[in-house]
């Protein structure tokens, strides 16, 4: 008998645990589906950021908005990219993986702002993330450093604390 309530226990505990996490199991699934990676990427970026900055991201990358979506990968780019190894070899390796997932593999102004928010517990440093920014930029356009304002998709970005308050 005991081992039947405890065998209930176990099968309610993991179904709960499926439905709680589920929303934030699909938005992973979702961007490394289109990044077509592997989900160590994604996981090991949100266990680095704090519970409540890993909840805010999966949030916003959950919807079927494709623009958050563009954002989510932006910040896995700038994790991958100036804070876990800025080499040229990984550089390449991540302008390709956006630029074959469909997406635009610079980084604006605005995704800067929208990764030192969601990276907020790493503490990083603003300007030397901007200057890094700025350096991946002219690494990969003939233009180099792109104006304040001057993005093609400036208008589709949403600031963080924006968003958080429609949430």
């Amino acid at each position: 008998m005991i081992w039947l309530i405890l065998a209930t226990l176990a099968v309610v505990f993991v179904v709960g645990f499926q439905l709680l996490t589920a929303s934030s199991r699909h938005a992973v699934q979702a961007l490394n589906k289109r990044l077509q990676l592997p989900p160590v990427h994604i996981e090991s970026m949100l266990s680095l950021m704090g519970k409540e900055a890993a909840k805010e991201f999966t949030d916003y990358i959950a919807g079927d908005n494709d623009t958050h979506l563009h954002n989510g990968a932006a910040v896995l780019l700038i994790w991958q990219v100036l804070i876990v190894d800025g080499s040229d070899e990984n550089m390449q390796r991540w302008h390709g993986i956006l630029s074959r997932a469909g997406f635009s593999a610079l980084i604006s102004r605005q995704q800067l702002l929208l990764a030192l928010g969601f990276l907020r517990q790493l503490e990083p440093d603003s300007q030397e993330l901007h200057a890094l920014r700025d350096q991946y930029n002219a690494h990969f356009t003939q233009q180099g450093i792109e104006m304040e304002g001057e993005t093609e998709q400036g208008g589709k970005l949403v600031s963080l604390s924006d968003w958080r308050k429609r949430h």
